[in-house]
């Protein structure tokens, strides 16, 4: 069943959201070559702490970090450890917080120093295929409207869609119903109505859309290594478009 959240839930997400965007925030004066992937989980799991929330992934069906960290061709679930990011490399920080019993997902992948071309064409047109999706957002509007917009976007600039992962609802719990492909068809699917919350969260690689699991039965990688890039905002539906609740905070919602 997905659930309608009340006014005061979804004040509650808000604050969770915006404790999620400070830590990103946070994390990104961090980023630099030389840095492992284990202290940057550190930063967050501190950072998060400190402000009062709880890093949701830690312990999540065993996964260890406090954040997902994914490097280059890890799509998602990249586990914190002793690598060390390099100048080039393209970096995924994936935070969900859970603040006075409600949880907040995000996700954006960063540049660390200078990238080449194809990593950023890859990462300038996976964000803008997230508000893409999200421009289809208001109440009444099937869901598979948001997914089919992410797809043919991608596509129109010769990206791949990673069918395996989806985004999801979300709330008290980290994933909730429905799900949030990212392909899909126009006009099917579950009615998006005022105050229903989702992660939507594009993730597209630059060459095949074909993923694999890696041993550590989390990190799933490209099968072809090509890079992978991952956008991700919390929103709620509102009667004329939507608000992301996993941004910087301000007056005003998108529509």
């Amino acid at each position: 069943m997905i659930s309608v959240k009340t006014s005061e839930e979804i004040k509650l997400m808000r604050e969770a959201g915006y404790l999620n965007y400070l830590t990103r925030e946070y994390l990104k004066t961090k980023i630099a070559p030389g840095i492992t992937t284990k202290e940057l989980d550190d930063l967050a799991g501190d950072f998060i702490t400190s402000h009062g929330g709880v890093a949701a992934s830690k312990g999540y069906e065993g996964y260890p970090g406090n954040i997902c960290i994914s490097v280059n061709e890890e799509v998602v679930h990249g586990i914190p450890g002793k690598r060390i990011l390099k100048n080039g490399d393209i970096v995924t920080i994936d935070i969900v917080v859970s603040l006075n019993g409600y949880h907040a997902d995000a996700a954006e992948t960063i540049a660390v120093g200078d990238i080449n071309k194809e990593k950023t064409y890859l990462l300038h047109h996976t964000e803008k295929a997230l508000y893409e999706g999200l421009s289809e957002i208001r109440n009444g509007v099937k869901l598979g409207c948001v997914s089919a917009r992410i797809e043919g976007y991608a596509k129109k600039h010769h990206l791949g869609v990673v069918r395996e992962l989806v985004g999801h609802g979300i709330g008290k719990s980290m994933h909730e119903e429905p799900d949030v492909p990212n392909y899909g068809t126009y006009n099917t699917g579950v009615t998006l109505k005022t105050g229903m919350t989702i992660a939507v969260e594009p993730m597209l690689t630059a060459g095949k859309r074909y993923v694999r699991l890696l041993n550590d039965d989390w990190t799933i990688v490209t099968q072809d290594k090509s890079p992978a890039a991952h956008f991700e905002h919390t929103i709620v539906v509102t009667d004329d478009g939507y608000e992301i609740l996993t941004g910087e905070r301000k007056n005003g919602q998108r529509s």
